[in-house]
């Protein structure tokens, strides 16, 4: 998303090939029109795969190319705006979803999109559960067309609150294309064909560059003709490129952003709003980590707020054990949950709850028992400098209550690799959540997001299972009434202050910057009409249909 690359001579090479390579963005095209060159530091080159279903691939698609039934804003209470279905509608006691799937849209290859799509997109995912990255058919029983306009989906049980997932998190594509693809989890997508505003035009390990959708079925957007995504392995190339207006778009952390980034050039701005949290995973199949005592005393050692102030120079704020991200969601904070968790840091209670499970203090000042020092590898992404500085002020933190903690920055591409194949011992990373807390609970905490060690996991990359908890989100899914979501919310953060099976750290913001000299339209914290970072699927490529050239 934004981040520093390790590694010496070869590497700044490499940061400076991929920093230097896209067109000069002042320079107008064949349209007569500035490109828009988007700012999306991953601290690696580009792979040039699409597939929308992969965690690996689909923050370049989702959106921009491939486009879900209904756009949900997180940020306007879940407004919904129909997108692919022109409407729906619950019945059998919300267990059966009737979308009407809109009609005179065509993929991008000139074939018209039909409700025919939408089936066989979502039986695509029963058939290949590896594509099923937010497990909708742990609670699907059947999807079927109806007629020529009409999709069914028939639920186990009640599920309103999932319509979040099966109307704005599954991208839908085209069976005449899909159906012909040998192993949609393996074979590489390299042209993809969707319905949204922007085609893929080019692709390199440098550069992925759309131009927009002549045929697009919503006129009078897409009006940017040109859009670039360079490939940077260091921020500070990409930060500089942004803040010297090289980019009009950006989403990554800059270090003092307003004499670096806002005082730079006329018409830089940022909005950073809380959206989920970054956290510390830890795998629960390690010995040490599968002890709860030891995990409570990691929570406790760790000074969120200078984490916060030294690691992100206090953009995002510090993080609950709860993991209620505030104000966003502050409604829904359990008072039961933030009495239990205390004040967060609590050093003293750390070291305490590490005796009482009988470690004790070596000869090196590190706790163990049985011979076993409580000493951890964290890994984090070497292309984000401020996750490298938020853990080693970590690192130094819990060395002061016992526990050696060794920071790992590894290459982007390996990093998340061994995050989804659950090859850590502790993982700094961040889930996504969603227009409620429940979202990102369910992608820390349900079972059947999860899989074997080896195996990718979409989410609960931890590998968390509790039949308990499995229970309470399955009960949250099937209910409307407003009450019991809370209770059953407050009982998960309750979970999360006594199991700590996942460590939130920091709020994760949403990194925005933009400028205005050249491109209209961009969301603000007065006119929220998307998350806007660049990160987020499908709502940056929302936001890109809403911009305007002002030349």
């Amino acid at each position: 998303m934004r981040e520093k690359f390790k590694g010496g001579l070869a590497a700044l090479a490499l940061a400076l090939v991929a920093s230097t390579c896209v067109l000069a963005p002042s320079v107008a095209g064949a349209s007569g029109q500035v490109p828009l060159n988007l700012d999306n530091e991953q601290g690696m080159e580009w792979a040039c795969s699409f597939n929308p279903f992969l965690p690996t691939s689909s923050p370049y698609s989702v959106g921009v190319t491939y486009e879900t039934l209904d756009f949900i804003d997180a940020l306007q209470n879940a407004k919904v705006t129909p997108w692919l279905a022109s409407a729906d509608a619950w019945s059998n006691n919300d267990k059966t979803l009737t979308f009407t799937i809109r009609s005179g849209v065509k993929w991008t290859d000139g074939k018209p999109f039909s409700a025919a799509d939408v089936a066989y997109t979502f039986n695509l995912l029963k058939k290949y559960p590896a594509l099923d990255s937010n497990a909708v058919w742990s609670v699907l029983s059947s999807v079927k067309q109806v007629g020529s306009d009409k999709v069914v989906f028939n639920f186990s049980t009640s599920a309103v609150p999932y319509f979040y997932y099966v109307a704005d998190q599954v991208p839908i594509v085209p069976e005449h294309i899909w159906s012909k693809i040998a192993n949609p989890v393996t074979d590489p997508i390299s042209s993809p064909v969707g319905t949204g505003g922007y085609i893929m035009s080019k692709c390199t390990p440098q550069n992925i560059q759309w131009t927009s959708n002549p045929h697009y079925w919503q006129p009078g957007l897409a009006q940017v003709k040109t859009v670039n995504m360079p490939a940077f392995l260091s921020n500070n190339t990409a930060n500089e490129y942004l803040a010297t207006g090289q980019s009009q778009y950006g989403a990554q952390f800059i270090p003092n952003i307003k004499s670096y980034y806002v005082d730079k050039k006329a018409g830089n701005s940022y909005w950073f709003p809380p959206v989920a949290n970054v956290s510390l995973f830890p795998n629960l199949t390690v010995a040490g980590l599968s002890d709860v005592a030891v995990r409570q005393a990691i929570s406790y050692g760790i000074d969120r707020a200078a984490v916060s102030k030294i690691g992100e120079y206090g953009y995002e704020p510090a993080a609950s054990q709860t993991g209620i991200v505030a104000p966003t969601f502050s409604s829904w904070s359990s008072s039961t949950a933030m009495k239990s968790a205390g004040s967060g840091y609590d050093p003293a209670k750390a070291k305490a709850l590490l005796k009482a499970d009988g470690y004790k203090l070596d000869s090196s000042g590190v706790y163990a028992k049985n011979g076993k020092q409580l000493a951890f590898t964290v890994i984090t992404n070497g292309g984000y400098s401020d996750w490298i500085a938020s853990m080693q002020v970590l690192s130094t933190q819990l060395a002061k209550i016992g526990i050696k903690i060794t920071v790992d920055p590894i290459a982007s591409s390996n990093f998340y690799a061994d995050v989804y194949a659950g090859k850590f011992q502790l993982a700094y990373n961040v889930e996504t959540g969603g227009p409620s807390p429940f979202y990102e609970f369910r992608q820390w905490l349900y079972s059947k997001n999860s899989a074997p060690i080896g195996q990718a996991a979409a989410s609960n990359w931890e590998r968390y299972n509790s039949p308990a908890v499995d229970k309470l989100l399955n009960q949250y899914g099937a209910t409307t009434n407003v009450a019991t979501q809370h209770s059953i919310m407050n009982q998960l953060q309750t979970i999360m202050v006594q199991q700590a099976p996942v460590i939130p750290v920091l709020e994760e913001v949403d990194w925005f910057q933009y400028n205005t000299k050249e491109f209209s339209g961009f969301p603000t914290a007065k006119n929220p009409f998307a998350q806007p970072a660049l990160y987020n699927e499908p709502d940056w490529g929302v936001v890109l249909l809403h911009l305007k050239p002002l030349s």
